[in-house]
Formats: structure tokens, C-alpha cells, sequence
């Protein structure tokens, strides 16, 4: 247990080591002058210190009561300001986050309720796009995306939110007719439109130059894709933070071990300026939360 004195004692120090002063820390306080010297003395009985030389009129600090309320000056502001945030904390303030259809449908939908239970009366405004332009457009406090940048650009934070970790998954029956990556070459390769080199890259990675990477169905999103590997109709290369559940269900199984690490991972984008709003704050360090719980459960 940490033995710290009153925050009282210490309120009625500070003010008095500023005004050098019983009575200007008094009238700033809304106690009396007595009390003042009250709360003083059981600062100084707790510490085993003298801070104050005390006259008949006047008050000054000791060279430890100086040092002390040096130290004691930023914490105190600290505490205020946090309590000032609290205070201005406002649930129903709106808050707009753009991300990919795939990762709201399949990370940010099945954790929102977790959310929810934290801020019942929160309001977000989530839009799903695969417009590039869309997420540049300034229309949102935050976005979810793939960024390889993480530096400040344009007044705009770049915070990774996750790795990118992909690998091959199909249906199990499927699954025990592959071995090697070379037996992909007799497979249906499952494509998706928004990551259209996914393929390329893992047979790259793989060093697997037998089998053709444009080959296959071609879906307009990853979850379609995931779907139809679902239900047997061929391969698809599957991003393990967004398939854990079917990992683990077993509807989908990976047929080799290995796994590639996309150079771009997924990116928390947001203007600066929000960094100040406690609201935003929370629900950021929250999505950061429930990506390490993610991590964890790979």
C-alpha cells in the first residue's frame, strides 16, 4: 500500500507556497486560514518536515518546503486536468471510423458489444469502403486501414493496429489433398478483388513458381472469398487475425505451416487534433486492447 498524505494537505500546501500566503491559499480554497495551517501541519507531521518558517503576519517557505512543492506542482496539475477531461468526458459525442467491409464484418463487429458494455451510451458511426479516396477524403475521426507509413503525414497519425499474417485455407477435406505447395497447381485458387496480389506474393514467399498465381474464381471482397473456401470450392489465402474463429472451429484449415507478413500492416489513421478528446482516446487504447487479445490467441 503506498503511503502518500492527503491530497487536502497537499491542495492547501501548494496554494500557500504559491501565494506565500495562509490567508491568499484560504481565500483561493474557501477555508479559513485556520484551517489552512491545519491541513499544513498534518502535511508536515506526515512528511517529518518543516515547510514554513511562520511569523507573526507572514509565512515563507523553507528550502525543503521549496523543493517539495516544486516536485509536487506537476503532479497536482496532472490530476487536475485529468479530472477536467473526465468531467468534460461526452458519451454522445459522435464518433465516425471508416474501415475495410472484410475487417468490420469479421475483427470489429463480433468485439463491438465488449465496447458497448464499457460505453452504453457511446455513438459511433462505422462505414465500411474500398475506396481509397474515401479513407483521404477528412470525412472521418478515425480509419482502419492498410498503411506501410507509420509517421505523422498531413497533421494525420499513423498507429499500427495489427500485423498483416496470411497464409493458404481451405475446407478439410480439401485439405488432405494437399501437401506441398506445389500441389496447388491441380487446386481452384480463391481470389479477392481488394488484395488481387495476395496470391502472387505467397507463392513468391513460398518459392513455388509451378503454380499459376492468376488463376481460379475472383470475389469482390475477402470475405466472399472465405466463404467459398468454406464450403470447398477451392483455396483462398486467408488473413489470421480476421479467420481465428473458423481456424478454430475447424472450418477452415491451413494446409502448411508457414505464414507470410505483409510489409503493410493494418494502420489506426486519425488526425492529430483528436488526440486530446478522451472519448477518442478510449476507444483507440480499446481497439488496441482487443488486437492484443487477438495476438494473443494466434
Amino acid at each position: 500500500m503506498r503511503h502518500i498524505p492527503s491530497l487536502s494537505a497537499l491542495k492547501a500546501f501548494e496554494a500557500a507556497g504559491r501565494h506565500a500566503s495562509f490567508l491568499g491559499a484560504a481565500n483561493e480554497l474557501n477555508l479559513t486560514p485556520g484551517a489552512i495551517s491545519r491541513q499544513i501541519r498534518s502535511l508536515e507531521e506526515f512528511i517529518g518536515k518543516k515547510f514554513f518558517e511562520r511569523g507573526h503576519k507572514q509565512v515563507h517557505l523553507t528550502a525543503l518546503g521549496r523543493d517539495y512543492l516544486a516536485e509536487i506542482k506537476g503532479p497536482l496539475g496532472q490530476l487536475a486536468d485529468a479530472s477536467r477531461r473526465i468531467r468534460e468526458f461526452d458519451q454522445n459525442s459522435p464518433i465516425s471510423i471508416c474501415a475495410y467491409p472484410t475487417f468490420a464484418i469479421r475483427w470489429l463487429i463480433p468485439r463491438w458489444s465488449a465496447l458497448y458494455d464499457q460505453y452504453p451510451n457511446i455513438d459511433i458511426r462505422l462505414t465500411t469502403s474500398l475506396n481509397v479516396a474515401e479513407f483521404a477524403s477528412g470525412h472521418y475521426d478515425l480509419t482502419i486501414q492498410v498503411q506501410g507509413d507509420r509517421a505523422t503525414r498531413d497533421g494525420l497519425m499513423v498507429e499500427k493496429l495489427m500485423d498483416v499474417d496470411t497464409f493458404p485455407v481451405c475446407a478439410p477435406a480439401l485439405a488432405e489433398t494437399i501437401y506441398a505447395p506445389g500441389d496447388l497447381a491441380g487446386q481452384t485458387l480463391l481470389h479477392a478483388a481488394p488484395r488481387v496480389n495476395d496470391w502472387k506474393q505467397w507463392l513468391d514467399f513460398a518459392n513455388e513458381s509451378e503454380v499459376d498465381a492468376n488463376s481460379g474464381l475472383k470475389f469482390e471482397s475477402t470475405n466472399l472469398a472465405l466463404h467459398a473456401a468454406i464450403e470447398g470450392l477451392g483455396v483462398a489465402i486467408g488473413i489470421e487475425a480476421l479467420i481465428q474463429d473458423e481456424l478454430a472451429s475447424g472450418q477452415l484449415v491451413r494446409p502448411f505451416d508457414s505464414k507470410r507478413r505483409s510489409h503493410y500492416p493494418i494502420q489506426l489513421v486519425y488526425p492529430g487534433s483528436k488526440t486530446s478528446d478522451p472519448l477518442f482516446k478510449a476507444i483507440k487504447d480499446w481497439l488496441q486492447e482487443e488486437a492484443e487479445k487477438s495476438r494473443a490467441a494466434a
